[in-house]
């Protein structure tokens, strides 16, 4: 489909939804988009529907689900950026069939929650939360009774990509002993030691603190059997994903004394907004910290998630770049700014890089440069040729009409 899939930049419509930072906005000026939209809140499906008519560019953060009929309904849609680290809220085999890349933020945030991560281990460990509350009521705890420092303790973490291994720097700088367990073989940093299996970091640990994604493999990896290894008094911190932890057999391992505390920060099912009630199996017992999914919420995070997210969006328009893309096969091609670049989106099928090149042959036509990379059931090319605008677009026109061709459009 061509469509307006080559539209100058100045004239492609971008929508932002969900309050997204504004360097975002003044990234993508810089780039030389012009016709942005940027809305404070989600929209509703109506509303969602209505406002992508002409959307091109689509940014969104956690509370906006773009399912299949989305990819299926608007097919001017040529890119979608999740102003967040997660991409949970898209169907991204949907995305994929339909020619369009999503982008992410997966390193912007991690400070955010390596920091909110500690905090709550001190907190915690000094049952700070339960004895404000308890200021706040007008009762006077103090007490040293089941207060303890952090030194020294053990602090395992289930997890160890960016965020968790930035919190075991922040840990270990605390005096913490730190191990970790992840399913790859990665890098340990300082004095962390990689643990074989779960069972033994759950076993050994007085911190358990999770930062994995949501995938089948680590949906209830944290359920009963897992709570009744850990250590007795330890502390169960989740700032991954809400379904990671069987909030059930939590709360009662709370409720018994099994388990010192816990912080939560993520949940199984969330509000859709600031309005709507929140309910939660953890409500109200004795120490348990619980925030609504702002552990990488901070003015700073916000603000370089809008800047990585914009620069991606630029750089997809402007180079046919897709490097960061969770869901499409990932190149980038240095621009030779002589030629004409040409970028082919098309089903994974036996013989599309031959039809590709037999029709450039035909127009006589010398690619200068290319690349081709797969990804599941779609392929890319980016190909750069020294052309006439006329050819161009004729050239444009035929890889159009190619059978698998899914998106086609090329940069002047």
């Amino acid at each position: 489909m061509v469509g307006d899939y080559s539209k100058p930049i100045a004239d492609v419509e971008v929508l932002l939804l969900e309050g997204i930072s504004e360097t975002a906005v003044e990234e993508l000026r810089r780039a030389g988009f012009e016709k942005i939209t940027r809305l404070k809140t989600a929209l509703d499906a109506a509303e969602l529907e209505e406002n992508l008519q002409n959307t091109s560019f689509l940014g969104i953060r956690s509370r906006t689900k773009l399912e299949a009929s989305i990819f299926d309904k608007f097919r001017k849609l040529t890119c979608v950026g999740c102003f967040s680290v997660g991409t949970n809220q898209v169907n991204l085999d949907a995305a994929s069939k339909a020619g369009v890349p999503v982008f992410n933020a997966p390193f912007s945030n991690t400070r955010s929650v390596a920091e909110l991560t500690i905090a709550e281990i001190v907190m915690l460990s000094r049952g700070i939360f339960e004895k404000s509350l308890a200021a706040h009521s007008g009762i006077w705890k103090k007490s040293a009774v089941g207060s303890h420092e952090v030194r020294g303790k053990i602090l395992g973490i289930v997890g160890y990509g960016n965020i968790g291994s930035q919190v075991a720097v922040l840990a270990e700088n605390l005096g913490m002993r730190v191990i970790y367990y992840d399913i790859l073989d990665k890098l340990s940093h300082g004095n962390v030691e990689q643990i074989d299996g779960l069972t033994d970091l759950l076993v050994w640990s007085d911190f358990v603190t999770l930062h994995v994604p949501d995938t089948p493999q680590t949906r209830g990896m944290i359920g009963k059997e897992q709570i009744s290894m850990m250590k007795p008094g330890s502390f169960l911190i989740n700032n991954a994903r809400g379904k990671v932890v069987d909030l059930y057999a939590l709360a009662g391992a709370l409720k018994s004394g099994q388990i010192g505390g816990a912080a939560i920060d993520v949940f199984p099912v969330e509000p859709g907004s600031n309005a709507e009630q929140f309910e939660c199996q953890l409500q109200r017992i004795n120490n348990v910290i619980l925030t609504p999914h702002i552990a990488g919420s901070t003015n700073e995070a916000q603000s370089r998630i809008g800047v990585e997210v914009a620069r991606k969006f630029a750089d997809y328009k402007l180079l046919g770049s897709t490097e960061g893309a969770v869901n499409f096969p990932s190149v980038n091609l240095p621009l030779n700014k002589a030629h004409k670049r040409f970028l082919h989106v098309h089903e994974n099928t036996p013989g599309q890089l031959k039809y590709f090149n037999d029709l450039f042959a035909v127009h006589e036509v010398n690619i200068s440069a290319q690349q081709l990379q797969t990804f599941g059931d779609i392929g890319y090319i980016i190909a750069d040729a020294d052309v006439s605008d006329e050819k161009a677009l004729k050239i444009v026109e035929e890889l159009d009409a190619l059978e698998g061709t899914i998106k086609i459009r090329y940069i002047n």
